[in-house]
């Protein structure tokens, strides 16, 4: 761990020398499991997230509220545990909905409705259809299951001995902070602050949600005491949105607040970030040095293209494929000393859009390898499944890395490769990552759309000058460094403590 990281622990640990933590998310930091002998195990969640709140967790009072997510986990139901090797625990409560419930609330409302809206990906002409099979899950999934949230919060926050900080996250629990708020009396409430993970668009795409949705989850995020998202561009859409859809609010732009109801709700941007020094264990192990062999021999002296994706629309990953295809096309060159890497991971497969995309992505990369390929080479190399390993071996070893997301809340990929790469590799980033904000100095953004804009920034990345590589390389890396998921989870208690909250 590093100074500033030291710094920022300590900061936070000050801070809660007179407060509790509670965190609510849809997933635990653990998922249990239960093995032929009957003894119960769990393992820990991956991602900067969890990674970060449960190292803040490990030296204060800390309790996560989340949903089951085996059947373990609901024979566990709350109780203490240890993460690290030491003596601190951290409380762990998962709540139990009705599957059905569940089933509306998850596959129905938050995924595909909410987060479809949020990265503007809706095909509006066409989808979505709100009917009654949408506004039961409405009602009986997304709407219960926030009140579910709201009544363990509740509690929790009764049975604290210092004031709680409940620290609510993403579009999972819209309605929450205000089914908390409006339950407790003044001199009971905790301090709360809801972090929104991916976009939030501005107000007129808003209009694809009927009002009383619409307005619920607007009120429903006022009831925080601060909200928080990615980029500064989403601070200044949330606070348009509710100007435009909510009668008597009250909107600061210089402060960033906004007045509903009686209560000020303070609006931020938070860029997430990643656990550097994680990450950086992680590339050393003795696995990721093998799995990098592997690699650089499949790659042999040819340069590489790298993306790492979820297999989902927003990722804009077919015309990633396209652009190369244009970049062989006006550089015939390339051909044979090129190889275009893809790590793909199945997202949300139980959605019909996501299935019928991933095809589609593979009949892209079928059409490049038949046109292009030769007994010797193959331009297009596709590694479905997630092994975290295999990707940290991977941005070891590109050249370029295209980040072209259609939308996205920030896109860490972009943040871990310039951490662990090891060619001084080039990033093709996207103006429509949260990503962008951060990184753009040192970065070739692009407009995802624009295919051939694309193919002339993956030419110029692979024909930079090496000082040039390597001045752009040290840029990203320092960016990174120095606001890594530490910094980005005590930017955010720094702002309780100045608003006084």
């Amino acid at each position: 761990m590093n100074a500033t990281e030291d710094n920022d622990n300590k900061q936070c640990e000050e801070f809660f020398d007179n407060r509790s933590l509670i965190i609510a998310a849809n997933r635990g930091p653990v998922m249990f499991q239960t093995a032929e002998d009957g003894s119960r195990t769990f393992t820990r969640g991956s991602g900067g997230l969890v990674t970060a709140l449960v190292g803040l967790a490990r030296q204060i009072d800390a309790t996560w509220i989340g949903c089951a997510r085996t059947d373990a986990d609901m024979d566990w139901e709350k109780g203490e545990l240890t993460l690290w090797k030491s003596r601190e625990t951290l409380g762990v409560h998962f709540l139990s909905p009705e599957p059905s419930a569940y089933e509306g609330y998850y596959n129905v409302i938050a995924n595909p409705l909410l987060w479809f809206l949020q990265h503007s990906m809706w095909d509006i002409p066409r989808k979505p259809v709100i009917d009654r099979t949408t506004w039961a899950a409405w009602n009986d999934g997304y709407v219960s299951i926030n009140q579910l949230f709201a009544r363990a919060i509740i509690n929790q926050t009764k049975l604290a001995t210092k004031r709680p900080l409940v620290m609510l996250h993403d579009y999972h629990l819209y309605l929450t902070p205000r089914l908390v708020r409006t339950q407790l009396r003044p001199s009971e409430r905790p301090t709360l602050s809801h972090f929104v993970h991916i976009p939030w668009p501005g107000p007129d795409y808003w209009s694809i949600l009927p009002a009383k949705m619409r307005n619920a989850i607007l009120e429903g995020l006022l009831g925080a005491d601060i909200l928080g998202f990615q980029t500064h561009d989403d601070v200044l859409n949330f606070i348009r949105t509710c100007q435009q859809y909510l009668t008597r609010v009250g909107a600061k732009y210089k402060t960033q607040r906004v007045w509903y109801r009686n209560h000020a709700t303070h609006v931020r941007a938070f860029p997430i970030s990643i656990d550097v020094q994680g990450l950086r264990r992680v590339s050393r192990s003795s696995e990721v040095a093998q799995l990098r062999a592997e690699i650089e021999e499949m790659i042999g002296d040819r340069q590489l293209i790298l993306r790492i994706e979820r297999i989902e629309p927003s990722k804009n990953i077919i015309r990633g494929f396209q652009a190369f295809e244009e970049m062989l096309t006006l550089y015939p060159e390339y051909q044979e000393r090129i190889m275009f890497l893809a790590i793909l991971v199945p997202s949300r497969i139980d959605l019909g859009e996501y299935r019928d995309y991933f095809e589609e992505v593979m009949a892209a990369v079928g059409h490049i390898n038949a046109a292009y390929a030769t007994g010797t080479w193959e331009p297009v190399r596709v590694l479905v499944g997630e092994k975290y390993e295999r990707a940290v071996a991977a941005m070891q070893c590109y050249d370029v890395l295209l980040v072209n997301a259609i939308a996205d809340g920030m896109n860490l990929v972009a943040k871990e490769g310039p951490i662990v790469n090891r060619r001084a590799g080039q990033l093709v980033l996207s103006e429509r990552t949260g990503a962008r904000e951060q990184l753009e100095s040192a970065a070739l953004v692009i407009s995802p759309c624009d295919i051939s804009a694309t193919a002339d920034a993956l030419h110029e990345a692979l024909t930079m000058s090496k000082g040039e590589r390597r001045r752009r390389a040290r840029e990203l890396r320092s960016l990174v460094e120095e606001e890594d998921v530490y910094w980005w989870l005590c930017q955010q208690i720094e702002a309780v403590e100045q608003l006084g909250l």
